[in-house]
């Protein structure tokens, strides 16, 4: 009877343990982007920017913009703090790091591509730039911010709706959000039948050529002048 009973709980054993499943670990902007926050990091410590500064904050349009600083030599301090392949929701969580801490005067800002690309919906992109906003604000609130419309690249050809209507709803959020811009680069980015012109992008269809930052700058360089705008404080220290 003995070895019956035994046997019997050798059968039963296994069916009366449940395995319990791993829940998926988030992995936090912090540590997706530990490399470029470290190079940043190390960046700061050689040498850190002055405060009052123009910042461009963003995925790979903004870090691939080698000749950034060059384009806006005009400029007493231009800082690039761009990590590709980034989302406006990394952005949004990471604001603190790569925006607040540098005191700028104006902020522009360009995300947004690589969320539709991952899946996301156009109100989560605008929502998590209403919170990229508040987080820039609550410690900055006379910076100028400006968002760089959604572009229209070859290769996402097919996400043209989901860009057109994020960039509805962040034109019409900027709209009333008082000291900010919408910047279009869209429209003059698609042809006349409303495609995306092969012209400005490099051989991936993805990343802008010299041609496509050339019409960049040539469009983000009439909204720097807003950025001169008096501030309280300097209004206050003017000679009456």
């Amino acid at each position: 009877m003995l070895g019956a009973h035994a046997s019997e709980a050798q059968s039963v054993s296994p069916s009366t343990v449940v395995a319990t499943p791993s829940l998926p670990v988030e992995v936090t902007p912090e540590a997706r982007w530990k490399s470029d926050l470290a190079a940043f990091a190390a960046a700061d410590e050689a040498q850190i920017p002055g405060a009052d500064g123009v910042l461009f904050v963003g995925s790979s349009s903004i870090r691939l913009w080698s000749s950034l600083a060059q384009d806006f030599r005009q400029l007493p301090l231009v800082i690039n703090r761009g990590f590709g392949g980034s989302t406006m929701r990394d952005c949004s969580l990471l604001a603190q790091n790569l925006v607040v801490r540098y005191k700028p005067r104006q902020v522009f800002v360009y995300a947004g591509d690589n969320d539709l690309a991952q899946g996301r919906k156009p109100m989560q992109v605008l929502a998590s730039f209403e919170t990229f906003v508040d987080t820039v604000r609550a410690a900055l609130p006379h910076v100028r911010i400006g968002y760089i419309s959604i572009k229209p690249s070859p290769a996402r050809e097919l996400l043209m709706p989901q860009i057109r209507e994020t960039n509805q709803l962040m034109a019409a959020y900027i709209k009333r959000l008082p000291n900010s811009d919408y910047i279009d680069i869209f429209t003059p980015m698609v042809d006349a039948a409303g495609r995306p012109r092969h012209e400005l992008f490099r051989a991936d269809n993805l990343h802008l050529n010299q041609d496509g930052y050339g019409l960049w700058r040539s469009i983000i360089s009439s909204y720097l002048m807003k950025s001169e705008t008096p501030r309280p404080s300097d209004v206050a220290a003017a000679p009456r």
